[in-house]
């Protein structure tokens, strides 16, 4: 793999609030981590990285903190973001005297200063060139949508901490809208109704287990059932509960209304030609939190519009900024 990959030397990076994907020009995605670090809260050393620092959350000592670097789509944490991306551009790229070309999806609501930070943090890795593309533009190349053509195309990418609701015509964001909601939004509800509604306490990892085993959108004929492990609020012991997949459909609703409201917001300020051609065409769903079950029946339903899912939702990004990557390199060949 190193052989192809040292001749091209060149990377599209997804870097997600959940998940890191590394896509390597000529070899596909070669990397797929949690973008979770493990740190010494004494002397701030960086213990682990991605998977080996995920199994740590929630399970660790009082001096070793597992942290997510990056939350609700914007960098919260740039000295640890920026071991991150060292740490998984070396991964692929062991050797110094490689100097890859990156492209990197980023949140559109990212300010210059996260810009400039992403930036630095990848030229401390050995970069020579950093390209940024909005994730949601890189989502529908990705998605292999028609963006080019004087058409409208609306994309919504539903990440771990954002969500980013695009119209996009002639390669270009007619309209955008960033939600601070995601999959961890949904997370952090079900975790929340528990401990409310049952006096349960449970931790991230088994919030999101729930989430992807019976969490729901829209109503169906069969009704799933999942038995929870957690902590009793009242007595602190250990207990088991029996939970079905309308109460977690109840405990999101909040989060997805607001997915919802932004939707319709964007097709509202949408021009009305645009606004036909997505009537048409349809709106496509990318990123993890879309992979939540019968999502595109209720974003449907309630905007009678027709919803798809893209072929490949939770890479959607990381191909597109390959993609973009491939682009650059032409545009630069026809300039010569």
């Amino acid at each position: 793999m190193f052989k192809s990959m040292l001749k091209s030397a060149s990377l599209g990076i997804d870097l997600g609030t959940a998940n890191t994907l590394v896509y390597v020009k000529g070899e596909g995605i070669v990397l797929s981590e949690p973008s979770v670090v493990a740190v010494d809260s004494t002397t701030r050393e960086v213990l682990a990285i991605g998977e080996e620092a995920k199994k740590m959350l929630g399970r660790t000592p009082n001096n070793i903190i597992a942290i997510r670097p990056l939350r609700d789509g914007v960098i919260a944490d740039f000295e640890i973001v920026e071991k991150m991306i060292k740490y998984f551009i070396r991964k692929i790229t062991p050797y110094k005297w490689v100097k890859p070309r990156v492209v990197i999806g980023i949140p559109a609501g990212i300010t210059e200063v996260e810009k400039r930070a992403v930036r630095e943090s990848c030229q401390q890795a050995g970069v020579r060139e950093v390209y940024l593309i909005e994730e949601s533009l890189a989502a529908a190349i990705g998605a292999n949508m028609p963006i080019y053509e004087p058409s409208g195309n609306m994309i919504v990418d539903i990440g771990g901490g954002t969500t980013e609701i695009s119209v996009i015509s002639l390669g270009n964001m007619v309209k955008s809208n960033t939600l601070r909601i995601g999959g961890d939004e949904f997370d952090d509800a079900i975790m929340q109704y528990l401990k409310k509604v049952h006096n349960l306490i449970i931790g991230e990892r088994t919030a999101e287990e729930i989430k992807i085993s019976i969490g729901n959108a829209y109503p169906s004929k069969e009704v799933k059932k999942m038995e929870v492990k957690g902590r009793d609020a009242i007595n602190g012991l250990p207990r088991t509960l029996l939970l079905d997949s309308e109460e977690i459909r109840d405990s999101i609703k909040e989060q997805l209304n607001a997915i919802l409201e932004g939707i319709v917001t964007t097709l509202e300020e949408t021009p009305p030609e645009l606004s036909a051609d997505i009537m048409d065409r349809g709106i496509v769903l990318a990123g993890g939190g879309s992979l939540l079950k019968s999502l595109s029946e209720y974003i449907s339903k309630e905007t009678n519009v027709p919803v798809f899912l893209a072929d490949n939702p939770l890479t959607c990004v990381v191909l597109g900024a390959g993609k973009y990557l491939d682009e650059i390199e032409k545009m630069k060949k026809r300039k010569i």
